[in-house]
């Protein structure tokens, strides 16, 4: 194969003819989903006469925030075919940082933020690193990090909750603006930051030739290892936001942070239509299946259903959507 022909199967989200199949097949199913996620909601409306109440559509976009932020974070990473099973922890590490610094060092709160986002970043960039360096799987390693992450955050602080964080910086998890939620603003504004990344830059192309098919990306002059380490720093970034966010609205810091977004964050994109193979979909598949995660979750809740069981449908959403994705790649092959 010559560089030319390889390089006319790169082209990104619009991808050419050696994916054609394939892209055609990720674009109906994010359509798909999108139906899916009105039926949901429709079906939401018609069970729950609490569902559509001002109270409770603030409640969900409240979290549809955070769960959208590390679904695009891990939507990012998954594109490239790899995935992160640390996002939560660092998203801990990160608030914890953030307010540690503010609490007991009396930093001003803007360079402590700044302080989070660079943790989050350096724990990203840690994973991208270890795992390009040694050419090493991203599952293993992620499970080795998601371990020192977590005891990082347990020995800064002890076991103990962080509390005495100032009005002046969770205003940003408890704050709203025309009565939504100002995470959702940032969330918003992250979204289309990635989405633009991802569809209109040389990054983005180059992203999705390296989630193709590494070695060819390699042959084309591609840096493989600096698209995936980037790709990782920019996960870790958006993990840490979501991280202090998340302390900013529970008025202090705990290790318990971020400890329940794993599987909404791979759940999410795979539900949308990205690939776990990599190379497939959007990140507007992220940003559809953190929704339909949300509603299904409120819907429960609303429901008086025993949180137990939330965990465990959780969980069948994740391997239904992982097995949805295995066998519509099946298809499009044929």
């Amino acid at each position: 194969m010559t560089d030319t022909s390889i390089r006319k199967s790169f082209v990104g989200p619009k991808a050419g003819a050696k994916f054609g199949g394939l892209r055609i097949r990720g674009r109906s199913q994010l359509s798909g989903v999108v139906g899916a996620l009105l039926l949901i909601v429709g079906a939401a409306a018609l069970i729950s006469p609490n569902f559509l109440t001002a109270y409770n559509l603030t409640i969900m976009s409240r979290e549809l925030a955070f769960i959208g932020i590390v679904a695009t974070a891990q939507g990012l990473l998954l594109l490239l075919g790899d995935i992160d099973v640390s996002i939560g922890a660092i998203a801990g590490l990160a608030g914890i940082i953030c307010a540690k610094l503010i609490v007991d060092f009396g930093f001003n709160p803007a360079v402590a933020i700044w302080a989070g986002l660079a943790a989050g970043a350096a724990a990203g960039a840690l994973n991208g690193l270890i795992i390009t360096s040694f050419n090493l799987n991203s599952l293993v390693v992620t499970i080795g990090t998601l371990s020192v992450f977590s005891g990082l955050n347990l020995l800064i602080t002890k076991g103990r909750t962080i509390v005495g964080l100032p009005e002046s910086v969770t205003f940003l998890g408890t704050g709203t603006l025309f009565e939504v939620p100002i995470p959702v603003y940032i969330m918003l504004g992250i979204f289309a930051v990635i989405l633009f990344l991802t569809t209109k830059t040389v990054y983005g192309r180059q992203l999705y030739a390296v989630g193709n098919s590494r070695e060819a990306a390699k042959i084309i002059g591609i840096k493989e290892q600096k698209i995936r380490v980037t790709a990782y720093a920019a996960a870790g970034t958006l993990a840490g936001l979501a991280g202090m966010l998340m302390c900013f609205r529970l008025l202090s810091a705990q290790t318990a942070i971020g400890q329940s977004w794993l599987l909404p964050s791979i759940a999410a994109p795979v539900i949308g239509g990205i690939a776990t193979t990599g190379g497939i979909g959007s990140i507007w598949g992220a940003l559809v299946g953190s929704a339909i995660m949300v509603v299904i979750g409120n819907i429960i809740v609303l429901g008086g259903v025993n949180v137990y069981l939330q965990q465990i449908v959780t969980g069948l959403i994740v391997v239904a959507a992982v097995a949805m994705d295995a066998a519509m790649r099946r298809l499009g092959q044929r």
